[in-house]
């Protein structure tokens, strides 16, 4: 993997890391949500992440260097974290007795989404921490690269 590579690296755990906080927000802010469009109530959302492998990125490099042709079919990546999808939480919904509510069905019950603010919170601080970890690292790869340019002076 060459350096420039790592930036798309660091950066992919970024991107992965400030969607994470969105959903989070998003949760957060449909809480109380009794009604979407289609008339259930609000799902908690899950940011899925997966693994891109960027591995075999040195063996094409010392293969060119030999001068060698070899494929690399299906190792074009260069690695990092991509979001696989968004998926909703399918734990069961809070249950309460409220018959004045205007969602509450004949027995008096309303349904409410499956949003627990403890949860969201701790997931947003491991959001946050993870997303700082990368800023580190970003600020790491710069401080290489520039030294590595001073190699030269």
């Amino acid at each position: 993997m060459s350096f420039l590579s790592s930036f798309n690296v660091v950066g992919s755990g970024l991107t992965a890391q400030q969607l994470r906080l969105d959903v989070i927000s998003e949760n957060v802010t449909n809480m109380n949500t009794t009604r979407t469009e289609n008339g259930a109530p609000y799902r908690r959302k899950m940011v899925v992440l997966e693994a891109q492998d960027g591995r075999d990125s040195f063996r094409m490099a010392l293969s060119r260097a030999r001068g060698v042709t070899v494929s690399n079919s299906g190792f074009e990546t260069t690695g990092g974290v991509v979001v696989s999808e968004i998926a909703e939480d399918p734990s069961v919904l809070k249950v309460v007795y409220d018959p004045t509510h205007p969602d509450a069905n004949p027995a008096g019950y309303v349904s409410l989404p499956n949003v627990d603010l403890v949860k969201e919170i701790t997931d947003a601080m491991a959001a946050t921490q993870a997303y700082s970890a990368s800023v580190t690292a970003f600020n790491t790869l710069k401080g290489v690269i520039s030294k590595g340019l001073e190699i030269g002076r």
